[in-house]
């Protein structure tokens, strides 16, 4: 403590130039966020400010002798615009509208009208998913494919366009299952938690028990716990995993509580209901099954405590035979019924004991199996009915030695169970579901054994024939003829099983003397209504999946590696990172940023998983939280302006730039806090600034002064991203598919999904339609990125990307002119001004209208016309798409 004591003393010392307050001597990210004093202008600048955005940028230039650019022509503006917002060029029509539009207004409504736009979302999203490092593989060495990452995607785009407040932006991801429970959002959100890469084997295949398994889980927490702070608050913590952070007020303490927060969570996939309907209703459902499964518990307990000391002692000797019999589950699992869409589905298995047997007992088996986390129990009916008979098509019904048909019975796992026949005689032996059991979204019939004990204690069924209504023959695990191979769960010999059904029966003959009239009165009631709640839960919709942060519980592919029950893991600090070298417990908690921010959280003793992630998220979107408010419009203003207000968007400390202005910094991130949350807001505030609408021609004695523009005395000329690179190849060419949203779009061929995909660009067919949406919907692989993305700058989805790499190679000019994808555009847009121009000159300027924004020069069109003569309209709209004007905006 002393050492992080004297660390917070001289970190929050205050060693930047400009960032002084006065009294306040603290770095300027933590700095309390107050509004401040908007600067004054002069007569000139107040004929070209439309905005205190201006103010604070005329001050900064003024103060260093430079002065603002005007404004861009309207087309410039529309095109910028139009990417900006949209991520897509502006029709011709578009354009021409705007730049006739007198109106003092018209860019304002211009404005207004893109930022309405659903394209919005899609645009933006991507840069969010950048930021988040989201992508649709797991990464590492296997890199499978993550089928169920998309809705998260979805959610980000469907957020942005319904301009949601941004403190419920941010707390839905971190905690909407908790904070909004119902909401499908709420699940979907949380998507961000298991965004970025994951290691399959290190999770999947490896337990915790392991050192590997323990390493896989603290790496994975720790990509959870930095995407967190990076992406929301623009804090580096991952330093403080082995040390105290050497430049920022950031403890190795403060960084394990952290982890404390994601300590119960995993990356899988959840179900979710994507109707807000149906997710109300399977809420209130499932609290009313909670409410009458713990009444029917409380009447057990008192039937039990009725039942005396028998009972204990009949229950002892079932526990000591259990124990006595062998823990392996054999390869044979036993009988399977056909599978069905609803319960109330009558299923029967019979077996045929060669001879009139005279039958003293029946016991038969349950089975055991993983499907779905069920285990013991496996398929056993909830209502069945046993029945002997001396003809194998029980004409007549037969002889019913057993009708649990009124009430659903509780599961008995892998306990054998048994009835009493009495030395009647019968040769054949049917069990009968009368109501199916509950597999996954459906229903079967299952049964490890079925055992006929004859009057000499023989087991009359065993290797006898055995029929069936249907069933699943699945060899060696599921068959008709397992059900008599005198191989199941928990088999030591038949007498053992015989004496462990004889036990179970007299436990329920002691069960049922001990319950009276008015329990066995609310039991029956209890369980119809529990009938009729599963059939209600049965007719919801079914649930969709995300991939998402969760708890679970060791089930499917995690069977043997997930934690116990979904508790929260004991962290602890680890000396120099080493999770072999465990420290102190550590709870649940957060870096101290000041302003009365507690940075532990004190939830109690029993608090649930859910309580330290909203804990996060509440300390995250607190008004008094400078950092979080600070960081987003920061983010805003880099993809507006084309760099931040602090060039380093995830990291605010102190190896991190400072603000080139502040005051404007801190002015829109109270406009955003303080105002009613929007982005769209802030948004506009910018774009309808007059700083945002200069002119991007160079100045040489301004650049003399500020050769990097950081004072902002002309807008900086941009290059496409890749995504918009693309969308807008597909947008020109005709060929764009706008539908919104789904699982991405795959621009590979797949090839050994089982084991280690791969992911074959090369073999991708350009033409196919279903790969003409907008970038936005791609699949995207983190190990085998695609080509074409790559190289023009696409980001590296296994890292968080707060700013692209923004390169000018060969190989992008070449990736640009012969990659199959842009050749085949080039015919799609040679086909396209073909079917809407009628000559060549006229389809040149289509073309330069459509791609560019504008009309070709003469010399432009004569030389595009001459060259399309030449070498065909296709090569003239390769040309097009080269152009550097194409792929830049001014």
């Amino acid at each position: 403590m002393i050492a992080r004591t004297l660390l917070l003393a001289s970190l929050m010392t205050l060693v930047a130039a400009g960032a002084d307050t006065g009294s306040d001597r603290v770095w300027w990210s933590v700095r309390p966020l107050e509004r401040p004093r908007v600067p004054e202008l002069r007569p000139d600048e107040r004929e070209t400010a439309r905005s205190p955005v201006d103010a604070f940028v005329l001050a900064g230039l003024r103060e260093h002798g430079l002065s603002a650019s005007p404004a861009a022509d309207r087309r410039t503006l529309i095109r910028r615009l139009s990417f900006d917002l949209l991520g897509l060029p502006p029709e011709p029509d578009e354009v021409e509208a705007f730049v006739a539009d007198e109106r003092p207004d018209a860019w304002e409504r211009l404005v207004d009208r893109y930022l309405a736009s659903p394209q919005l979302g899609e645009r933006w999203a991507r840069h969010w998913l950048d930021v988040v490092h989201y992508a649709d593989t797991h990464g590492y060495d296997k890199d499978k494919l993550r089928p169920n990452a998309w809705p998260y995607r979805d959610y980000v785009v469907r957020a942005l366009n319904d301009d949601r407040t941004y403190s419920r932006f941010v707390e839905e991801q971190i905690a909407g299952d908790v904070l909004f429970p119902g909401t499908s959002d709420g699940i979907v959100a949380t998507g961000f938690i298991a965004a970025g890469p994951w290691d399959f084997i290190g999770h999947a295949e490896v337990p915790e028990t392991k050192v590997d398994g323990r390493i896989a889980r603290h790496l994975d927490r720790d990509d959870m716990v930095r995407a967190t702070m990076q992406t929301f608050t623009s804090t580096t913590v991952g330093c403080a995993r082995c040390h105290d952070h050497k430049f920022d007020p950031v403890s190795m303490e403060d960084y394990y509580s952290l982890q404390a927060i994601f300590a119960a969570l995993d990356r899988a996939d959840r179900p979710y209901d994507p109707s807000p309907e149906a997710a109300r209703e399977r809420r209130e459902l499932k609290r009313r099954r909670d409410e009458l499964v713990a009444g029917r518990r409380r009447i057990e307990e008192e039937v039990r405590r009725a039942a005396g000391s028998e009972l204990e002692t009949v229950e002892a000797e079932i526990a000591r035979l259990r124990e006595t019999a062998p823990s392996e589950r054999p390869p044979a699992h036993g009988y399977h019924s056909a599978i069905e869409g609803r319960p109330d589905v009558e299923k029967w298995v019979q077996v045929d004991l060669g001879r009139l047997v005279s039958i003293e007992r029946i016991v038969w088996v349950g089975c055991h199996d993983d499907f779905n986390g069920i285990g013991a129990g496996f398929g056993h009916p909830p209502r069945l009915r046993i029945a002997i008979s001396e003809d194998g098509d029980f004409a007549s019904g037969g002889t019913i030695v057993l009708d649990r048909t009124g009430e659903d019975i509780p599961n008995p796992g892998v306990a054998p169970q048994s009835v009493e026949v009495g030395g009647r005689s019968a040769r054949w032996v049917r069990v009968t579901a009368t109501r199916l059991a509950h597999r996954k979204d459906d229903y079967i019939f299952a049964l490890a054994e079925l055992l006929v004990i004859a009057g000499d204690g023989s087991n009359a069924a065993r290797g006898r024939e055995v029929t069936a209504l249907d069933s699943i023959e699945a060899p060696i695990r599921w068959q008709r003829s397992n059900l008599v191979d005198g191989k199941y769960p928990g088999v030591s010999d038949e007498g053992h099983a015989a004496r462990l059904a004889e036990l179970t029966e007299r436990r329920r003959s002691l069960i049922d003397g001990a319950t009276d009239a008015t329990a066995r009165k609310t039991l029956a009631e209890t369980g119809r209504e529990l009938d009729a709640v599963e059939a209600a839960l049965a007719k919801l919709p079914d649930q969709a999946m995300v991939f998402a942060g969760t708890v679970h519980t060791g089930s499917g592919a995690f069977r043997g590696t997930g934690h116990d029950g979904g508790r929260p893991r004991e962290i602890r600090v680890l000396d120099r990172g080493d999770i072999r070298t465990p420290g102190e417990v550590v709870g649940p908690g957060t870096i101290d940023v000041g302003a009365g921010l507690a940075a532990r959280f004190d939830l109690g003793e029993d608090h649930s998983e859910g309580a330290r992630r909203r804990e996060l998220a509440r300390w995250i979107t607190d008004r008094r939280n400078p950092l979080t408010w600070r960081s987003i419009v920061n983010r805003l203003w880099q993809y507006h302006v084309g760099r931040g207000i602090v060039e380093t968007p995830n990291d605010f400390g102190r190896m991190g730039a400072t603000p080139s202005h502040p005051g404007l910094l801190d002015w829109l991130a109270v406009e955003l806090r303080d105002g009613n949350e929007s982005l769209k807001r802030i948004h506009r505030t910018i774009l309808t600034s007059s700083t945002y609408r200069q002119s991007t021609a160079h100045r040489e004695e301004a650049a003399a002064l500020d050769g990097g523009n950081r004072l902002l005395w002309r807008m900086n000329r941009r290059r496409l991203e890749a995504e918009a690179v693309r969308d807008a190849t597909l947008a020109v060419s005709g060929r764009l598919d706008t539908r919104m949203g789904g699982p991405g779009f795959r621009c590979f061929v797949l090839e050994k999904p089982e084991h280690s995909p791969h992911y074959q660009y090369a073999k991708h067919d350009p033409d196919d339609p279903s790969t003409h949406r907008r970038s936005i919907y791609r699949f995207i692989v983190r190990s085998q990125p695609d080509p074409f993305m790559n190289t023009l700058d696409c980001a590296d989805s296994s890292q968080l990307v707060a700013t692209r790499n923004e390169t000018l190679s060969p190989i992008q000019a070449l990736t640009l002119l012969n990659d199959r994808f842009m050749v085949r555009a080039a015919s799609w847009f040679a086909t396209r001004l073909e079917r809407e121009a009628p000559d060549i000159e006229r389809r040149i300027d289509r073309a330069y209208r459509l791609a560019l924004g504008r009309a070709p020069t003469a010399d432009e069109l004569a030389a595009m016309a001459s060259y399309g003569r030449e070498f065909g309209l296709e090569n003239a709209c390769r040309v097009m798409f080269n152009l550097n004007e194409f792929v830049f905006v001014d």
